[in-house]
């Protein structure tokens, strides 16, 4: 198995560190060439051995972000205590920014909604009518969307059907495995799942937890497949159930993937989904048009629409 993490790390620090931290690329580097960590990792199992995992229950516990030998030190040192805390956490990245990349596919879909998240983590990305959006698209230049307190940016390309409003959205409920709530606590490490030097992400995921506090969207405790038959039935007749998965679905097996894919379609829901390209092989197109980095599928009712950052920072239409 080692040579499976060691690979995993490696896959990592090329395909999602580099360019973006330089600390995760390092330590992720690091982990793949150290056979005493990687036996270290081999212990845990298998979802618990996901690199951002273990280098943000690290930090939650007090890991230094510096250079590999200094954090090797303390990981060695602290091992016992990080394969216990990594057993019970999640990655639960809660990414407003992610809205920005939704947003355009979302008001294809008429209204009034009702939303249905699945892997809702704290709700952040359960609201995106509350923010506000500036994108810089290639064709028309800056577009204003919503007057939030926050304000999403997002480059956009391909011609991206801008609507003129935010969607229209009445109900919303989240689904996950483990919610978090908007506590300090949860809040903190919602916050730490932020790779060391994203400042300005973890000051946009504040203003959103601001913005959430003052109506804190509901979110049911459940698994994408049992759960959502449940939360489908309670929609308020009159709105169209819109399903939305954003960088949730890669943590759920092949089968039960399928199993909820197939279930969408039976319950009569939209699907709308930004995921990473081998999440949905099937719906991957055979051109990906040259984009800024590593780009995530945006799929509206299994249909690929656009390619986007996996943080909503850019989005080309396809």
């Amino acid at each position: 198995m080692t040579s499976d993490t060691a690979d995993w790390y490696l896959r990592f620090a090329d395909g999602e560190a580099a360019g973006r931290s330089v600390i995760y690329e390092e330590w992720a580097r690091g982990v793949a060439a150290d056979p005493e960590v990687l036996a270290l990792l081999d212990g845990l199992p298998e979802q618990k051995r996901q690199p951002n995992l273990v280098f943000s229950t690290a930090r939650l516990l007090g890991a230094p972000s510096g250079i590999w030998p200094v954090f090797r030190e303390w990981l060695l040192a602290h091992w016992d205590a990080v394969a216990e805390e990594a057993r019970v956490r999640s990655t639960q990245t809660n990414e407003p920014g992610r809205c920005a990349a939704l947003l355009p596919a979302l008001a294809l879909v008429p209204g009034p909604l009702a939303l249905i998240e699945v892997g809702a983590s704290a709700g952040l990305t359960l609201i995106p009518d509350r923010y506000a959006y500036r994108y810089d698209d290639d064709r028309r230049g800056e577009v204003r969307i919503g007057d939030g307190d926050l304000v999403l940016e997002c480059a956009t390309a391909g011609g991206v059907p801008l609507p003129s409003a935010p969607p229209d959205v009445r109900w919303r409920c989240g689904i996950d495995l483990h919610p978090l709530n908007l506590s300090d606590g949860d809040v903190h490490w919602l916050e730490t799942l932020v790779w060391p030097e994203a400042e300005d992400r973890r000051r946009r995921i504040r203003a959103a937890v601001a913005i959430a506090r003052r109506d804190p969207p509901r979110i049911v405790r459940g698994d994408v497949v049992d759960a959502l038959r449940e939360v489908v039935a309670q929609v308020p007749d009159g709105l169209t159930p819109v399903v939305v998965s954003s960088g949730t679905l890669v943590y759920v097996p092949g089968l039960r993937r399928a199993a909820f894919r197939h279930l969408v379609r039976e319950l009569g829901c939209r699907l709308l989904a930004l995921e990473g390209m081998r999440v949905f092989p099937d719906l991957t197109p055979e051109r990906v048009p040259a984009t800024p980095g590593t780009p995530f599928l945006v799929t509206l009712d299994e249909s690929p629409v656009a390619v986007a950052d996996a943080h909503g920072r850019w989005l080309t239409w396809l």
